[in-house]
C-alpha cells in the first residue's frame, strides 16, 4: 500500500473492504466529473437507526408533547399503540396507517416550520440507548467516504427510505449534501393563500406515490435526480436495486452494503425493508451478487465521530 492510500479513510481497517473502496476511488479518476455520482441510503447506511429511526423518535416527541397539551388526542388508536409500544397493536393497524397519522402531527405547516421543528428537535435529542446526542450518531467511517468522495469531484446525494423534507431539514449540516440532493419518501403540500394574500404552501398528512424503497429508489433518483451512480450504498432490502442499478454501468462501480454485525459498538441484526417483503436476507443477496459488504465489526476501526468536547 503506498504512503499517499494509507492516508485515505483513517477508520476503515486495512483489509479487502478497504482495498476494494480505495481501489474503486482510484479508478473512478478516468470517469468523466459529470459521471462521478454516489447516492447512500441514510437510515442505518449513514446513521445509526436502532432501536428506532431517527424520525420516529422525532415524531414521537411531537406526539408526546401533543399529549400533554391535550391528553384525549392520545386515545387515537395509533396513537395509543406507538405510546404504549405495544408490538401486536402496532402490527394489528399497519406501519402505513400509523406513519400516516404520525406525519398528521405537522399538517399545516409551511416547509421552513417543518425543518425549524426538525432541526431544533436534532439540537438536543439524545439516543435512546448509546447515550449521544443524536446528531452524533453518524458513522465516522461513511463521512470520510462521502469527504473523500467530493474531493474527487463526485457528487454526493442522500436516496433514503425516510420522509424526504426531514431529511433534507439536517443532510448540509450532517453530510454536507444539500436539500436538492435528497431524495426520500414525499409528503403531499397544499396551495394555498395567507392573509396578505401571498402563496404559501402547507404539509398535509397524504404520501405522494410509494415509499421510496426497493425499485421506487431508481425511478426516483431518475425522475428527481437525473443522474445515475456509479456507487451505492446501503443496508437493507430496501436499498437492492439501486446497488444493482449502480453495479450495472459501465466502467468502474461500487455497490456497498453495511452489514450490521458490531453488538459491542453499536448493535447486531441483519437489515430488512420496512415497506417490501424480502425472500433472502439483504447479505446473502449482496454475496450472490459481488457486492463489497462491509463488516461494522471487522473493517471499521471506530463507528462513530468523537462527540463535541471529547
Amino acid at each position: 500500500m503506498s504512503q499517499r492510500s494509507a492516508l485515505l479513510l483513517p477508520s476503515w481497517r486495512p483489509g479487502p473492504v478497504r482495498d476494494a473502496v480505495v481501489g474503486f476511488l482510484e479508478a473512478a479518476r478516468d470517469v468523466a466529473v459529470v459521471d462521478r455520482v454516489a447516492y447512500f441510503d441514510n437510515d442505518g447506511t449513514l446513521w445509526c437507526e436502532r432501536p428506532s429511526y431517527v424520525q420516529l423518535d422525532f415524531f414521537l416527541d411531537a406526539l408526546r408533547k401533543r399529549v400533554e397539551a391535550n391528553p384525549s388526542s392520545g386515545e387515537r388508536d395509533e396513537f395509543a399503540a406507538v405510546l404504549s409500544g405495544d408490538a401486536a397493536a402496532i402490527a394489528g393497524i399497519g406501519l402505513e396507517r400509523i406513519a400516516l397519522a404520525l406525519a398528521g402531527l405537522f399538517d399545516g405547516l409551511t416547509p421552513e416550520e417543518f425543518a425549524s421543528a426538525t432541526r431544533a428537535f436534532m439540537a438536543t435529542a439524545k439516543h435512546n440507548s448509546l447515550g449521544r446526542p443524536l446528531r452524533s450518531v453518524t458513522y465516522q467511517p461513511m463521512l470520510e467516504l462521502i469527504d473523500e468522495l467530493r474531493r474527487r469531484e463526485f457528487t454526493v446525494g442522500i436516496v433514503t427510505g425516510g420522509g424526504t423534507e426531514f431529511v433534507r431539514a439536517i443532510s448540509d449540516d450532517l453530510y454536507r449534501v444539500p436539500a436538492e440532493l435528497v431524495v426520500g419518501t414525499l409528503i403531499g403540500y397544499d396551495f394555498t393563500r395567507d392573509e396578505g394574500d401571498r402563496p404559501v404552501i402547507r404539509r398535509t398528512s397524504s404520501i405522494l406515490g410509494a415509499a421510496n424503497e426497493g425499485a421506487t429508489k431508481v425511478t426516483n433518483i431518475q425522475t428527481q435526480l437525473g443522474r445515475r451512480p456509479i456507487l451505492a450504498a446501503g443496508n437493507s432490502g430496501g436499498d437492492r436495486e439501486m446497488l444493482e442499478w449502480a453495479l450495472a454501468t459501465d466502467g468502474p462501480a461500487l455497490a456497498l452494503l453495511i452489514n450490521h454485525d458490531d453488538a459491542e459498538r453499536e448493535f447486531q441484526y441483519t437489515s430488512k425493508a420496512q415497506t417490501l417483503v424480502e425472500t433472502e436476507p439483504i447479505t446473502d443477496v449482496g454475496t450472490r451478487l459481488g457486492w463489497t459488504i462491509v463488516s461494522m465489526a471487522r473493517d471499521w476501526d471506530v463507528v462513530f465521530p468523537p462527540e463535541s468536547g471529547s
